[in-house]
C-alpha cells in the first residue's frame, strides 16, 4: 500500500541477488566486467564466481523438479487413501523427497551467502567517460572558475589566521577529545553556522527538501550505501547499541527510501541535510593532520538525489553545478575534475571532485565530491520506482554531492579572504547571516 508520499514499502533484505552489482552484466559479459573491476582495483576471479552461480542454478532446477514430484505424489497419497489402498510406499517416497529438498535448500542458501558476501566487496562499474588510471594522477580537469587572489603579502594558513584572531583553538579541542578535533570561538563558530545556513538556503531554493536525519544508523543502513563491509575500519561504531556514527548524511538520506517502491511520477526526489560527520580517517596519518582539513568530526551539507536510469547523468551535472554555485557565491576560486577509476569512491560510477584554491598551499584541495552511484546503492537498499507507463518496477539511481563540507569551506574563506592587517573579509553572500559584519577581527577570550 502506498503512503502519502507515493511510496510502497516491501520486504526487507532479500539476500542474493539484491545487495550487489547487476549480476546479469557479469553473466552476459564476464570478460568486460572482469576488466572493468580490475580498473577499479578489485582483485576478484569472476570465473570462480560464475561457477558457484552455475552450481546454484543447478540446485534450483533440482529443487523445482523435486517439489513438483512431491506435489504430484501427495495427490496420489490422497487418492489411494480415499480408495482404501495402502499408501505407505508413496508416503516413504514423499518423506525422502522432503529430506532431499531440505538438504538442497540448505546448500543453496550457503552458496547464496557465499556469493552475496563476495559481491558486497565489489565496487560499482565505472562509466565509459571515466578516465582509466590507478590514482589521482589520472584525474582529468574539466574546468576552472575564478582566479586565485593576488596577495601582496605572504599568505598564512587557516590555523595561523584563526588562532591569531582567537576564533580557532586546536589545542583546547585536543585536551577535550584528543588529536584531530577543533574548537571554534566567536566568529569562528558563527561563521561556520552562517556557512551551513547559506548552503541550505541555496539548495532549498533550487528545489531540494531539507531533512533533519539521525546521526546514528544501523549496520543495514551502512551496508546499503556501501560503507560496509569495505570501510568498517574508518567508521565509529557504538558497540553496546550496534549503531554507527554517520560518516556523511548521504547514509541516512539514501536510506529514507530503503525497501520501498516510489511512484515514478515523483522523481527526481531531491534532499539536503546538514549534519556532523564522524570518520576515523584510518590510514591517513601524516596527511593534513594540521588544522581542519582532515579531522574526526566535521560538519557537512549533503545533497542526495533519487532518479531514474535515463536521467541520472543529467542529474549528476545538475548536482555538481549546484555545489559549484556555493563556491561562486562565496567568491572562492575552484576547479572541477573527473576522478579516475583508481581514485573514485567504492559506490560511484562517475565522480566529479570540486577543488577549492588554498593560498597557503598554492594548490587546489577537494571541498566537494559529486557522484552518480547508478543503481549500485538502490540494489543494496532495494529502492525501486514504478514507471509512469505502469511497467515493471525498476531500481532507482542514487546521486550524492557535498554542498559543501562546511569546515573546509571555512578554511577556504579564512585563507582566500585574509587581509594584510590580519582580518578576514566576510564574503557579501554571508553578511546577511552575520548581521552585516564585513570583517572578522581579533577577539579577546580567557587564556588566549
Amino acid at each position: 500500500m502506498a503512503n502519502s508520499q507515493g511510496v510502497v514499502a516491501h520486504a526487507g533484505w532479500h539476500g542474493y541477488p539484491h545487495p550487489m552489482l547487476d549480476f546479469n552484466i557479469i553473466r552476459q559479459d564476464p570478460d568486460t566486467a572482469q576488466a572493468s573491476l580490475a580498473e577499479r582495483g578489485a582483485d576478484v576471479d569472476l570465473g570462480a564466481l560464475l561457477e558457484r552461480d552455475a552450481v546454484r542454478r543447478q540446485i534450483i532446477q533440482k529443487l523445482e523438479a523435486l517439489q513438483a514430484e512431491r506435489n504430484e505424489t501427495s495427490k496420489q497419497i490422497g487418492a489411494l487413501k480415499q480408495a482404501g489402498k495402502d499408501a505407505t510406499e508413496i508416503m516413504d517416497r514423499v518423506r525422502a523427497v522432503g529430506d532431499e529438498v531440505k538438504r538442497l535448500d540448505a546448500e543453496r542458501k550457503a552458496i547464496d551467502e557465499e556469493i552475496r558476501g563476495l559481491l558486497l566487496t565489489l565496487p560499482n562499474l565505472a562509466h565509459e567517460s571515466v578516465p582509466v588510471g590507478g590514482d589521482e594522477s589520472a584525474n582529468r580537469e574539466e574546468r576552472r572558475w575564478g582566479s586565485p587572489p593576488q596577495l601582496d603579502f605572504e599568505p598564512q594558513d587557516h590555523v595561523d589566521v584563526g588562532e591569531r584572531l582567537g576564533i580557532l583553538d586546536m589545542a583546547r579541542a585536543a585536551k577535550i577529545s584528543g588529536a584531530r578535533f577543533s574548537a571554534q570561538f566567536g566568529m569562528g563558530a558563527r561563521l561556520e553556522r552562517a556557512l551551513a545556513s547559506y548552503m541550505i538556503d541555496l539548495h532549498v531554493a533550487a528545489g531540494y527538501m531539507e531533512v533533519l536525519t539521525p546521526y546514528l544508523v544501523t549496520p543495514e543502513s551502512m551496508m546499503a550505501t556501501g560503507q560496509l563491509p569495505k570501510f568498517a575500519d574508518d567508521a565509529f561504531f557504538v558497540d553496546k547499541d550496534e549503531l554507527y556514527l554517520i560518516p556523511t548524511s548521504e547514509v541516512p538520506l539514501v536510506n529514507l527510501h530503503r525497501d520501498e517502491t516510489i511512484d515514478g511520477a515523483l522523481l527526481p526526489l531531491k534532499y539536503c541535510g546538514y549534519t556532523p560527520c564522524f570518520r576515523r580517517e584510518a590510514g591517513s596519518y601524516g596527511r593534513d593532520t594540521r588544522g581542519l582539513i582532515r579531522v574526526h568530526q566535521f560538519n557537512k551539507v549533503e545533497m542526495v538525489c533519487l532518479t531514474d536510469a535515463l536521467s541520472s547523468y543529467e542529474a549528476l551535472e545538475a548536482i555538481t553545478a549546484q555545489a559549484e554555485s556555493v563556491l561562486q557565491g562565496l567568491e572562492l576560486p575552484y576547479r572541477v575534475v573527473t576522478l579516475s577509476t583508481g581514485d573514485m569512491g567504492f559506490g560511484a560510477a562517475k565522480t566529479y571532485d570540486i577543488e577549492v584554491w588554498l593560498p597557503s598551499q598554492s594548490t587546489f584541495r577537494e571541498i566537494s565530491s559529486c557522484s552518480n552511484c547508478t543503481d549500485f546503492q538502490a540494489r543494496r537498499a532495494d529502492i525501486r520506482y514504478r514507471p509512469a507507463d505502469g511497467g515493471k518496477s525498476r531500481y532507482a539511481h542514487t546521486l550524492n554531492g557535498s554542498g559543501l563540507a562546511v569546515g573546509r569551506t571555512l578554511v577556504a574563506v579564512l585563507e582566500n579572504h585574509q587581509q594584510e592587517d590580519g582580518t578576514v573579509r566576510v564574503p557579501d553572500a554571508l553578511r546577511p547571516y552575520v548581521d552585516g559584519i564585513e570583517y572578522i577581527e581579533a577577539i579577546e577570550r580567557p587564556g588566549n
